[in-house]
């Protein structure tokens, strides 16, 4: 299956402001008047992220699987937090992990530290040094395997080859 991807700077500009107005156009309903403030917006946005991040490979072919494992943790996070909260005892174990992400700087990390408080109770704390604090709401959980899926799933959404040569470190 031959990989399609997002390579060019200006390709992935417009690529990525068209998402953005398609979103401001689904978050406002269309309505006209809110464009004025809109495309102000996307603009400062487009300009801020790519003065601010590399532009890296995106691989479009993975991003229907990647947007279904997003949109399949982002409802067990909620149901998981919602179980919690409706119990009479509720069960909770908190406790802050530091998590080795082997993805390289830029934008891979920043969605990895923003995906992972989407699955079921944990929430990223900060992102230093390539290590990525988490707090855990049960660490009696497997919040491992989720956070290793999140990074394999970004690794290759962005094209990043597997390093296997590094063990995954937990502090």
């Amino acid at each position: 299956m031959e990989m399609i991807t997002i390579r060019n700077r200006w390709f992935g500009t417009v690529y990525w402001g068209g998402i953005l107005l398609l979103l401001w156009w689904l978050l406002t309903d269309g309505t006209a008047s809110s464009w004025w403030i809109g495309v102000p917006a996307i603009l400062l946005a487009l300009t801020v992220s790519t003065a601010l991040v590399s532009s890296p490979v995106l691989v479009l072919s993975e991003l229907p699987r990647f947007l279904l494992f997003f949109v399949t943790h982002s409802l067990l996070g909620g149901v998981d937090v919602a179980r919690r909260v409706l119990q009479r005892n509720m069960l909770i174990a908190p406790e802050l992990h530091e998590y080795s992400m082997r993805l390289p700087l830029g934008l891979p990390q920043v969605m990895m530290a923003n995906i992972v408080g989407l699955l079921p109770g944990t929430l990223s704390v900060k992102v230093e040094n390539d290590v990525l604090t988490v707090h855990v709401l049960d660490r009696h959980t497997d919040f491992l395997a989720g956070l290793e899926a999140v990074e394999s799933n970004i690794a290759r959404l962005f094209d990043i080859p597997p390093d296997d040569s590094e063990e995954v470190v937990m502090r």
